[in-house]
C-alpha cells in the first residue's frame, strides 16, 4: 500500500478529447517517389588524394598505380591494391640486399663475446 494521496486542491488530469493526428503528405500513388534513395552501388569515383613523389622512380610508379582503383568498382580494388604491396615488399627487400659488386662473403662467426662487467662484484656473499 502506499501512504501518498493526491491533495484535495488538485483536479485529476485528463486525456484531451480533440486528438489529432499530423496529416500525411500526398504521396503519388502510381510511381516511385522522386527523392526515394536508390540501393544501387555508386559509380566510382576518384578519392582525390594527392601523391607525394618519393624521389625513388620504382616506389612512384606503384604509388601512382593506386589511381587505377579509382576508376574501379570496389571489387577490383583488392587486386590493385594487393599489386602494389607486393611491388613495395619487392622494393623494401631490395634495399636489404647486398650490390652486385660486394663479393666479401658474410662475416663468419666468431667465438661469443663475454657480457658487459658489473660494476660491483656480486661473485661473493661476504655473509658472516
Amino acid at each position: 500500500m502506499s501512504d501518498w494521496m493526491p491533495e484535495a486542491e488538485t483536479p485529476p488530469v485528463s486525456p484531451p478529447e480533440d486528438v489529432s493526428t499530423p496529416e500525411e503528405p500526398d504521396l503519388p500513388q502510381d510511381g516511385p517517389v522522386a527523392d526515394a534513395p536508390s540501393f544501387e552501388p555508386a559509380e566510382p569515383a576518384p578519392l582525390g588524394v594527392e601523391r607525394t613523389p618519393t624521389g625513388r622512380a620504382e616506389v612512384d610508379a606503384l604509388l601512382e598505380r593506386l589511381a587505377d582503383a579509382d576508376h574501379l568498382p570496389a571489387d577490383g580494388h583488392t587486386e590493385v591494391y594487393e599489386d602494389v604491396h607486393r611491388g613495395l615488399k619487392s622494393a623494401l627487400t631490395s634495399l636489404d640486399a647486398r650490390p652486385a659488386g660486394d663479393a666479401r662473403p658474410p662475416a663468419a662467426p666468431g667465438p661469443p663475446r663475454p657480457g658487459p662487467t658489473p660494476a660491483y662484484d656480486n661473485t661473493h656473499d661476504h655473509r658472516s
